[in-house]
């Protein structure tokens, strides 16, 4: 019965899609013209365009998932933090070698962690995610568009970074059901294998 109170699964979503709604009005009321508005509208689309970034995201909300508290929270907030990081690098011109290639490592890494419920210590956790993190905020960066905002993209891919975590999370509470570490495993499989098919292209 204790497992029913207080889930931190759905805590943490709420949490993330809090942080998201409340970041919105803030968002409006700081952009005056269509060029910045343009710019936080892609930077929340940014990350959904690219499966590469979808299915890393996801996988880190459910590693958060597997590990439980407090990894469950830490995870998806050390993600954006360290995206916004690599998203400056990408924005000031500085180099991060091998980016393409760390973005299909992330996924081939934490789908495997996820497939085979890996469950290091929190630090190491943590600096994996982080360390992933900076290649996909490096690529977002980059990609800023000309004449927008980047201010406001970067808010932009970080509330919709948070909310694919919690998408992670969501899928990740099926493990209190019979058929959830199946799932779970299965969605982890499915990512490590996207994320082999993602290194091949950058390599070849």
């Amino acid at each position: 019965m204790k497992r029913l109170h207080c889930p931190p699964g759905p805590t943490a979503l709420r949490w993330l899609l809090a942080a998201g709604a409340a970041a919105l009005p803030l968002a409006a009321l700081a952009h005056t013209d269509g060029a910045e508005a343009a710019g936080f509208l892609s930077g929340l689309a940014h990350p959904v365009s690219g499966l590469d970034h979808v299915l890393a995201m996801v996988a880190v909300g459910l590693w958060g998932a597997v590990l439980g508290a407090p990894a469950l929270w830490i995870l998806p907030v050390a993600f954006p933090v360290m995206m916004a990081f690599g998203g400056l690098l990408g924005l000031a011109g500085l180099p991060v070698p091998g980016v393409e290639v760390g973005i299909a490592l992330s996924g081939i890494v934490l789908g495997a962690a996820v497939l085979a419920q890996l469950r290091p210590g929190l630090v190491v956790a943590t600096l994996l995610v982080a360390v992933f993190a900076v290649f996909h905020g490096h690529a977002h960066g980059t990609e800023l568009p000309a004449g927008a905002s980047g201010l406001l993209y970067s808010l932009g891919f970080v509330i919709a970074t948070g909310l694919l975590h919690g998408v992670g999370i969501l899928i990740g509470e099926a493990r209190r059901w019979g058929f959830g570490q199946r799932l779970i495993r299965t969605a982890g499989g499915g990512v490590a294998a996207a994320g082999v098919f993602f290194l091949w292209r950058a390599l070849a």
